[in-house]
């Protein structure tokens, strides 16, 4: 058998299990809440609609509810995303992905994005904000510059991507991403984190959440080349 310098439960704790799809059923959102409590994954991130469901389904887990806010293209207004981070935390969500205004971002209006940021991280009232750049769209100087904008607005992660553009995580972006900030801040991939050895590599880069659609195939795998310690 292979060896690995990381635990499975260190593997399941980088996990964001993503439960996103529009055309996903009440069922296959159940399903997939259950393999997040069976793997101990660091949170489910599912639809706004949602929150309450998969609170309850995780009710006593140690499995955080995460959901996301302006996606998939970020056009919403300021004041809309501060309120579906509120509508969301009373719903029971407790991490908050946005999605930055990618035209404003491109337009360089950096106070507006900033502004923006800053509203929903005191919407989220203390808990975790990650911005979702959306990279297949911007630049390295722009990334960069997004960076700086999501640390000084105070969110708590920088995110590659919402997976639902025509590309996702690319490991050069995390390890600018991960350049751009300080060691305060974290960095999360997501879109095309679609197999273990990807999400390895991306651990191995520094990343502390990944995004992932297929977690129950990429930690049974994990078990079936490591073992289960």
């Amino acid at each position: 058998m292979e060896s690995s310098k990381y635990t499975l439960a260190q593997v399941a704790k980088t996990i964001d299990a993503a439960l996103l799809k529009p055309e996903m059923t009440i069922e296959e959102v159940i399903a997939g809440c259950d393999i997040a409590k069976k793997y101990h994954v660091a949170s489910v991130c599912c639809r706004p609609a949602d929150v309450a469901l998969c609170s309850e389904q995780l009710k006593g887990s140690d499995v955080l509810v995460g959901t996301v806010i302006g996606f998939p293209h970020g056009s919403s207004s300021a004041k809309t995303k501060a309120f579906e981070t509120a509508t969301a935390l009373e719903d029971g969500a407790v991490e908050f992905d946005m999605v930055i205004n990618i035209g404003y971002m491109k337009s360089g209006m950096y106070d507006a994005v900033r502004e923006e940021i800053a509203s929903v991280v005191k919407a989220a009232k203390g808990h975790p904000v990650k911005v979702i750049f959306e990279n297949a769209y911007l630049t390295n100087e722009e990334i960069v510059k997004a960076c700086h904008l999501s640390e000084e607005a105070g969110a708590k992660y920088v995110k590659t991507s919402t997976g639902f553009a025509p590309t996702g995580a690319k490991l050069e972006d995390v390890k600018l991403m991960k350049a751009s900030v300080s060691p305060a801040m974290k960095v999360k991939s997501a879109g095309g984190v679609k197999n273990l050895d990807m999400l390895l590599e991306f651990m191995d880069a520094g990343v502390a959440r990944s995004g992932a659609s297929a977690t129950g195939p990429m930690l049974d795998e994990f078990v079936q080349r490591f073992g289960a310690n």
